[in-house]
């Protein structure tokens, strides 16, 4: 199963780890290089490599702001995003998970307040364009990386997210869960090839930010829209909000739960939880007066799903080894999730009260 691949990469040591440095704009930007024993085009740039999260996807991201020099946190980036109040649940708990429902609008609306903007290609095996697709992304890419702009897509190796880092005329050199220092040259024409069937690719452009109280307020709009279940957003047989804690903990209940699934969803969410209280300390501390006891209170609520899913993160850690196609029940744990559920709930509250205090 391709998936546990992707995420026992993850759990090898590197997640929650934060490395690197923060690069000025004109590092390694010389543009296309001879290839060594021939007259083929190359680029290579050393210092662009994802920063490993459970959420590879702003792991990826994390990566590509720091090479151009933005200065952000992760808190920020988590908040910013939605990622750090969003929550996605199947039925039976499958890692699939925090990855699969429609994202654009994370993709395409909320990064511009956060100072970037994407630029991407997107492409399905299924299609009759699917080659033609694979080419575009290819040529997009390449021309990216040779105006210094970093890029990254999906499944470069295993179903997660990766940098792109570097060509050659073979194909995409990448970073990510399972090769954090790089690896490659991935053939261009095999990407969006294995039986998840798709591929995204993604180059990342520095703008100017837009002014925290909209960035904020634009970011709990995206959260309380997802925590609704949107059909639009949100896949059949998966639930988001207080109704996807519910779907969880009726799976530990039933004993339907994926012990691998639960794994990789506890490390997810409460990595997201916990960015999301520091989110709002930052908020705070970026709107001061504008809605202080709100915040707080805020908070207070997040702080408690944070803790909660920590707590169940450490009950049930992601194992790669040995997990099989084990179906957990554990009602206990299923109370837990629906405590959590019950201090989300009151959060989204929160995060729409301060919305209208703004």
């Amino acid at each position: 199963m391709r998936r546990r691949e992707s995420l026992a990469s993850i759990a090898g040591g590197a997640a929650f780890a934060l490395t690197g440095r923060v690069l000025n704009a004109d590092d390694n930007r010389a543009g296309p290089q001879p290839a060594k024993g021939g007259d083929t085009m190359s680029k290579q740039i050393d210092d662009l490599r994802w920063r490993p999260r459970w959420v590879s996807h702003l792991g990826c991201v994390k990566g590509c702001l720091e090479y151009l020099g933005v200065d952000i946190s992760w808190a920020w980036l988590y908040g910013g995003t939605g990622h750090a109040f969003v929550i996605n649940i199947h039925e039976v708990v499958c890692p699939s998970g925090p990855t699969a429902w429609h994202y654009a609008s994370l993709l395409f609306d909320l990064p511009p307040n956060l100072g970037y903007r994407l630029t991407g290609v997107h492409g399905e095996k299924k299609n009759p364009d699917f080659a033609a697709k694979q080419e575009q992304a290819w040529d997009m890419l390449r021309e990216s990386l040779d105006n210094g702009l970093p890029c990254y897509g999906w499944e470069l190796e295993i179903p997660e997210w990766y940098v792109i880092h570097g060509y050659d005329d073979v194909g995409y050199f990448y970073s990510g869960p399972g090769c954090d220092e790089g690896k490659g040259p991935k053939p261009w024409q095999e990407i969006g090839t294995s039986d998840i069937g798709f591929f995204e690719m993604y180059s990342v452009q520095r703008v100017s930010p837009a002014p925290p109280e909209k960035m904020v307020k634009d970011a709990f709009a995206f959260a309380l829209k997802h925590a609704e279940n949107p059909g639009e957003w949100i896949f059949d047989k998966y639930r988001s909000g207080p109704a996807g804690f519910d779907l969880w903990a009726e799976a530990l209940e039933q004993g339907t739960a994926d012990r691998f699934g639960q794994g990789y969803n506890g490390a997810v969410w409460a990595e997201c939880r916990a960015e999301a209280v520091w989110f709002l300390a930052e908020a705070r501390n970026r709107l001061p007066g504008k809605a202080d006891a709100l915040f707080i209170e805020a908070i207070s609520y997040y702080a408690s799903v944070a803790a909660k899913l920590r707590k169940l993160s450490e009950l049930y850690p992601f194992q790669f080894e040995g997990g099989g196609d084990e179906q957990l029940k554990d009602p206990q744990a299923g109370a837990l999730v629906r405590r959590a559920g019950e201090a989300e709930r009151r959060g989204l509250e929160a995060l729409a009260r301060i919305i209208e205090a703004l």
